[in-house]
């Protein structure tokens, strides 16, 4: 039988208790009935143990309880059967409080799923790393932006750059830096912001980290167009009217050069008139070369819009390679081309890129003049960051380290005659697509001018 009622279940078990005391005690003083005393003697041990254990059922599941709460396992549920009411109350607030823990716990998982996909879709790189450099969190932006794939220590970031790691590590909160490093031959100019938070007793180091290179070009792009702008207006406007009154003047010098049409019939000096018209032929010329001078860099101000479309790879070098193959031959420069995969397309204006390969090409084909065995080559790839990448690589004289920096600044130039137009033409057409020019060079080993889309 069942009982329902946890004191009348104890009260019930001593009273069996005390009774099977009691026919142990009388069997032993008064009979010698040794088989039936052992039977009641095991009976008796029974009974302790029951009773204990039944008493002890309260504790078991104290005990159970703060193991489910130790090891944060709600799936367990504490009944009452077999205790009575006393213990329904117990019962229940063991039941409530796994309840409000399993509902804690939906919250914080919900939470917690909520931030990691609202970190994965950001913009700005985030990593989260501790005080050993294991990195906690790293979202999609960051690693696109590195390009890497899984990151476990920022120890590995020696691979891009080998001081990042230790400059990353020495960050306090709430300092901002600009660090300059090469990704896959793209030149990047990342704004790191750092913070620190502690959590579950450690010290993590939360860093942000954005590429404002392309900002600051686009700002300092922005800057050359309004100077070229104001300057070209201002040179139009001086040097206009004089080539105009040069030409004007010299054709009256003509007229008095010549006795018919003066009417005097004297004519001029022919010494003076040699010394003034060669003086008034040059600032002419000279007014009308500046004049083209300046219309070039107002081409600057003038590119349109990129009308975008899909073209092979293939098609757009091969294009550009029949148009300057002949040149080529005639210098003896060997061009050879390298697509990976062959079936790559891009999303670009056509026309402006073939423009900017075909500037990259000549400029190559004018710095490999004195060499050999010259060699271009043109190789079209996907980047380790997922970009499509072109590369007009050749084996010139290079550019030196100091010009790096600055061939793709208007009025630069490193040729002698050159305007420095070409490569600030081709960089405001790569911003104009999204994607930015770069270059490497070693001298007299191998210069690189990358597209990046």
């Amino acid at each position: 039988m069942v009982f329902r009622h946890f004191r009348l279940q104890v009260v019930i078990r001593v009273l069996c208790l005390v009774a099977t005391m009691a026919l142990f005690s009388y069997l032993i003083s008064r009979t010698s009935l040794y088989a039936t005393m052992s039977l009641v003697g095991l009976i008796l041990i029974y009974q302790v143990w029951s009773l204990v254990h039944f008493v002890d059922r309260t504790n078991r599941q104290l005990t159970r309880f703060f193991d489910a709460v130790r090891h944060a396992d709600f799936s367990q549920s504490f009944t009452t059967l077999g205790l009575g009411r006393s213990f329904e109350g117990l019962s229940s607030a063991f039941s409530e409080v796994a309840d409000q823990f399993r509902r804690t716990r939906a919250e914080k998982e919900e939470q917690y799923r909520y931030l990691q996909t609202l970190v994965q879709h950001v913009g700005v790189g985030v990593i989260a790393f501790r005080e050993d450099g294991e990195v906690e969190l790293i979202n999609q932006a960051a690693k696109r932006l590195l390009a890497v794939n899984h990151l476990k220590n920022i120890s590995q970031l020696a691979q891009i750059e080998p001081e990042l790691p230790n400059t990353l590590q020495k960050l306090d909160a709430g300092q901002r830096i600009l660090i300059k490093v090469t990704i896959d031959y793209d030149l990047l100019q990342l704004a790191v912001h750092a913070t620190q938070i502690r959590r579950e007793g450690q010290m993590l180091t939360l860093v942000s980290i954005q590429n404002i290179g392309s900002e600051l070009a686009e700002q300092e792009m922005v800057a050359w167009q309004n100077l070229i702008r104001v300057l070209t207006h201002e040179i139009m406007n001086s040097v206009t009217p004089i080539a105009s009154l040069a030409g004007s003047v010299n054709d009256l010098v003509r007229q008095q050069a010549d006795p018919e049409k003066t009417g005097s019939g004297k004519a001029m000096d022919p010494e003076l008139y040699a010394d003034l018209s060669g003086a008034l032929t040059t600032i002419e010329k000279r007014s009308q070369g500046l004049l083209h001078f300046v219309e070039a860099y107002r081409n600057l101000t003038r590119i349109p819009r990129p009308d975008f479309g899909f073209i092979a790879a293939s098609e757009l070098i091969a294009r550009v390679v029949t148009l300057l193959q002949q040149q080529a031959e005639e210098q003896r420069v060997e061009i050879t081309t390298e697509i990976d995969p062959p079936e790559m397309e891009l999303a670009i204006d056509a026309n402006l890129i073939e423009q900017v390969l075909i500037n990259l090409i000549v400029n190559s084909l004018q710095a490999l003049k004195e060499i050999e065995r010259g060699k271009i080559i043109i190789r079209a790839r996907l980047g380790r960051s997922g970009r499509t990448l072109i590369e007009v690589i050749d084996n010139g004289p290079g550019i030196v380290d100091g010009a790096l920096d600055k061939v793709f600044i208007p009025f630069f130039t490193t040729k002698k005659g050159g305007t420095g137009i070409g490569l600030a033409l081709a960089r405001q057409i790569m911003r104009l697509h999204g994607g930015h020019i770069s270059v490497r060079s070693t001298p007299d080993v191998e210069t690189c001018f990358t597209l990046s889309f």
